[in-house]
């Protein structure tokens, strides 16, 4: 590759983007809203397709 950016499962351009973006989300971003949209999702008619999509995710899961 000419411009030596591992592509891939390497992506590391990918990768440091993504990570730049998240932390500038949790500096800047409006972090206390997102929160009480996703808790009223979880309340209300969507919480259970929700739920059940964490599980199948394995999110939540302890080592």
């Amino acid at each position: 590759m000419a411009d030596n950016k591992i592509q891939g499962e390497g992506d590391y351009v990918s990768g440091k983007k993504y990570q730049d973006m998240q932390h500038d989300f949790a500096e800047n971003g409006p972090v206390e809203e997102k929160a009480r949209e996703a808790e009223a999702a979880l309340d209300g008619p969507e919480g259970e397709d929700l739920e059940k999509a964490r599980r199948e995710t394995g999110e939540g899961r302890t080592a």
